[in-house]
């Protein structure tokens, strides 16, 4: 989906980086940018990427800049859930281990079963550990994506 100003997905990551930085989050690594199917209904190509981000603040707090730089490139959170946005910030893991509130659950809870998300963090953080399963996201995405034998 193309952002006014400001282009197409891949720029719009760019861009994305760019205004957590403007927010006080400092970019401590950023991800190449891969291209991946869509989740749902949706038909076309989306752009992912992950970013080591350092930060004061709590969780919530930062979730809610997330959630206020996802409004400013139009993101609007209402209508089906799986139709398409111009940019959705997550917090797939934090340093303090797990988060349980109201609003946010850390680690991201379907982070293990998507190659979108594993791939990227892989890449910047391989031997960050999930706490919930000790495991690395290097080890996490290799047990994803490895080949498996077709069934008889």
């Amino acid at each position: 989906m193309r952002v006014p100003g400001v282009g197409g997905p891949r720029q719009v990551l760019g861009a994305a980086l760019a205004a957590l930085e403007a927010e006080g989050l400092a970019i401590v690594a950023a991800s190449p940018i891969i291209a991946s199917a869509p989740l749902g209904p949706s038909r076309r190509r989306y752009a992912n990427g992950a970013a080591v981000v350092t930060s004061e603040a709590e969780p919530p707090v930062v979730l809610s800049v997330l959630q206020r730089i996802e409004r400013s490139f139009g993101r609007k959170r209402r209508g089906a859930r799986w139709r398409a946005r111009p940019l959705d910030l997550d917090i797939v893991l934090w340093s303090g281990g797990a988060w349980l509130g109201a609003d946010l659950t850390i680690p991201h809870p379907p982070f293990r079963e998507r190659s979108f998300v594993l791939g990227p963090a892989a890449a910047i953080a391989p031997a960050w550990r999930d706490p919930a399963t000790g495991l690395s996201l290097r080890q996490l995405h290799a047990r994803l994506t490895r080949p498996r034998p077709l069934p008889r």
